[in-house]
């Protein structure tokens, strides 16, 4: 039994152990959110789970997310956490590379343009996506 058990993990990619459900906490009812939840649930092809979370500031301090770089929801993400509209082809790139000392990335307030936050006829928001974790931030990528 063992070894058929060994056998099948052996079978199984990688990419499907590590296809676990990405967990998204929110303020409550905010729609912008949701908006960014399709996006991510469309691109990575998983259950994109939606918790309206009141204390969510305990969560950002337990990742060790800089004050500054708060948003509308933080989202976890195989071990890493995404805070704020951070654009998907960013989260992938983090996520292949896993830097050294990078918890996840940050999209500061709500940058009109950013995902979940596009209007048609308006002029998009200049802004940056900051990589977070055991030093000080930096950029990650400016839009």
């Amino acid at each position: 039994m063992v070894k058929k058990f060994a056998i099948l993990l052996a079978l199984m990619s990688s990419s499907a152990l590590a296809a676990n459900d990405i967990v998204m906490h929110r303020d409550p009812g905010c729609g912008c959110c949701e908006k960014w939840a399709a996006q991510v649930r469309s691109a990575f092809g998983r259950k994109v789970q939606v918790i309206d979370d009141r204390q969510r500031s305990s969560l950002q301090r337990k990742i060790g997310l800089p004050a500054d770089l708060v948003s509308c929801h933080t989202a976890l993400i195989d071990g890493m956490a995404f805070e704020g509209h951070v654009p998907i082809a960013d989260m992938k790139r983090v996520l292949a590379t896993k830097p050294k000392g990078v918890k996840g990335l940050a999209v500061a307030g709500m940058p009109l343009g950013s995902p979940g936050m596009e209007a048609p006829g308006r002029p998009r928001d200049r802004y940056h996506v900051f990589a977070f974790g055991t030093a000080r931030p930096t950029i990650f990528k400016s839009y």
